[in-house]
């Protein structure tokens, strides 16, 4: 099957023809919009009459703090409708997710670094931390163990191995 391709002419004339419609369709909406919002505040509040007696001027107070409070319980009850919305809306993706399975593992790059610029990549430039194993060692100072030996005449020691490597006393012991 071979599709026709459009011509780029039909399909900017087309492209234009419904930005075209877009572009009236918000203009309505625009106008929509201000008429409503026009027809609530017209509902809802009143024009403001300036009452000249101090009684009169307590009894609006008094009204607009009653007006005042219905809205804000209003006001939270639909926040607490909407939070309640958001955390069901996070317990179905978390669901979504569980039910699709494991997650892909990304492949890895190797990177070549040392160990103080893994550190510094890790806490950050804040965090001058050097990971010199050498000055974290114990400093152990080696025993040096003296050989006591037996101290006595030389000659005698130097005739017993003496001939043959040491092994004349062998031979003399089996003859």
């Amino acid at each position: 099957m071979s599709e026709k391709k459009m011509t780029s002419s039909r399909r900017h004339h087309l492209k234009s023809l419904v930005l075209s419609i877009a572009k009236g369709l918000m203009e309505k909406e625009a106008a929509q919009l201000i008429v409503d919002r026009e027809n609530y505040m017209a509902q809802n509040c009143p024009p403001l009459s300036m009452p000249s007696s101090t009684a009169e001027l307590q009894e609006l107070c008094k009204k607009l703090h009653h007006q005042i409070d219905t809205v804000d319980e209003e006001r939270y009850d639909l926040q607490s409708k909407v939070g309640k919305g958001d955390k069901e809306i996070e317990d179905l993706k978390i669901k979504v997710v569980d039910l699709i399975g494991k997650f892909k593992k990304p492949a890895l790059k190797k990177v070549r670094m040392s160990a103080d610029q893994m550190l510094g990549a890790l806490l950050g430039s804040k965090h001058k931390v050097s990971l010199d194993l050498r000055a974290n060692l114990k400093q152990v100072k080696k025993e040096v163990k003296e050989e006591v030996s037996d101290v006595g005449d030389w000659r005698k020691n130097v005739e017993d191995k003496a001939g043959m490597g040491g092994r004349k006393k062998m031979f003399e012991g089996e003859a």
